[in-house]
């Protein structure tokens, strides 16, 4: 008869052996980032009309510098126009957003605050009109949009490309160690996950803000999602359906992120909220389709959901098992301190040299992240701390980010002008 120490021991093995492979697995998808591919052929040849939605909640400081870069397009301006969701709004978005030349639309909802709700609230009017339009572009009210962004989209859907995602960039990377952090990690996911997985067929995922749906992919229902992360719900909804996302590393969005770490915190613990709702929701579904698909984007997609809590999870019995056997003498101290490091050095040492290398396939200046970069594993140890938190205690209550910057898309142009004058110059 088996000891419970046995036991022990083959559990840690089991969970061992999935974290493993689990790692293993990202690693190589990761390394398809470095390939370069053909750009796709161009399946017609078209200017398609676009509807620029912009959801908006009390962002009077930050939504004329949206819509200013959006009036700045390198692309036929009657060809687009420029709607912004005033929701559940108490100071003067609106206004300010009809003085800035977008058409508004005044939603009051306090029940259903999401962007989810608004989006759909929105796209159901239009599709009932029978709106002509080809696409929709959804962007955040504190972003500011690359002047090429919507010619570049309308180039993928061109090529036949239905649901895309552009290049969510940080307009204030250098604000504050925070912002850092925010900025090293979508650097990472852009090229290690969403670019990696696009250039070997499987799907990238929507991550919030400046992405493209064609419009008659939201005809037959509009946007049905409930979660507090809706971009990562409706790229999940696409997958089970054997869909595959897009993704533009030319079309490019500037996002705001918060600068002090409170915000930070009550942000990603939305985050992390949201994707335990599409853990209970989505789960069953994406096995499901796995099986009935057989395909490696549903595998795939099946692992990113069960990559983030439920991986963590695993990680925490691994340790905790280790622990429980060393207290019942079937681990030496020196072979739990090892079992510790295995798992201490790719979670706080690993993602500082990743944002170098990032950085350095970027062609990003690493000198001004230098602080971001020493604290990178603080950024990231909160997150598992915000993890274990929200394993316990959920806030499914949305709450708003206050921005405190005021940048114009003329400032951002500028700084990117004077980091390609330094590259000349070195």
């Amino acid at each position: 008869m088996r000891t419970i120490m046995e036991y022990l021991y083959i559990l840690r093995e089991a969970l061992v052996w999935i974290v493993t492979i689990f790692w293993l697995y990202q690693v190589l998808i990761s390394l398809c980032s470095l390939i370069k591919l053909k750009d796709k052929p161009l399946k017609i040849q078209k200017n398609h009309k676009f509807m620029a939605i912009i959801p908006a909640h009390n962002e009077q400081s930050v939504i004329s510098n949206l819509i200013e870069s959006l009036k700045k397009q390198n692309y036929d301006r009657n060809l687009y126009d420029i709607y912004v969701i005033a929701d559940n709004c108490t100071d003067d978005t609106a206004k300010i957003a009809k003085q800035a030349g977008a058409i508004v639309y005044e939603r009051f909802d306090t029940e259903k605050q999401t962007k989810g709700y608004a989006l759909d609230w929105f796209l159901q009017q239009k599709i009932k009109e029978n709106a002509d339009y080809d696409a929709i572009l959804v962007f955040d009210a504190d972003n500011i949009v690359h002047e090429d962004f919507i010619k570049n989209m309308n180039k993928k859907l061109c090529q036949g490309e239905d649901v895309v995602q552009g290049y969510r960039d940080i307009k204030n990377p250098t604000d504050s160690w925070v912002t850092s952090g925010y900025a090293i990690f979508y650097w990472t996911m852009h090229r290690f996950y969403h670019l990696a997985r696009y250039n070997i067929g499987l799907s990238p995922l929507l991550n919030g803000t400046g992405f493209m749906v064609k419009f008659d992919v939201l005809k037959p229902q509009g946007w049905k999602t409930v979660t507090l992360t809706e971009d990562i719900e409706f790229s999940l909804q696409r997958m089970i359906k054997g869909k595959r996302l897009g993704w533009a590393t030319d079309a490019i969005v500037y996002d705001e992120q918060p600068v002090n770490f409170k915000q930070s915190w009550s942000q990603r613990s939305r985050w992390t909220v949201g994707h335990i709702q599409c853990i209970n929701e989505y789960t069953k579904k994406l096995l499901y389709a796995v099986k009935e698909n057989k395909t490696l984007m549903n595998i795939d997609g099946f692992l990113y959901i069960i990559g983030s809590i439920p991986m963590f999870i695993i990680t925490l019995i691994l340790l905790l098992t280790n622990l429980l056997m060393y207290i019942g003498n079937g681990l030496t101290q020196i072979d739990l301190i090892m079992s510790i490091v295995r798992y201490a050095i790719p979670t706080f040492l690993l993602p500082i040299l990743t944002g170098v290398f990032i950085m350095w396939l970027d062609k990003r200046p690493i000198r001004p992240m230098l602080k971001g970069l020493l604290c990178y594993p603080i950024f990231m140890g909160s997150w598992l701390l915000i993890n274990f938190k929200c394993l316990f205690k959920r806030n499914i209550q949305w709450e708003k980010i206050n921005h405190v910057r005021n940048i114009k898309i003329t400032d951002v142009v500028a700084q990117t002008e004077q980091v390609e004058t330094e590259k000349e110059l070195i």
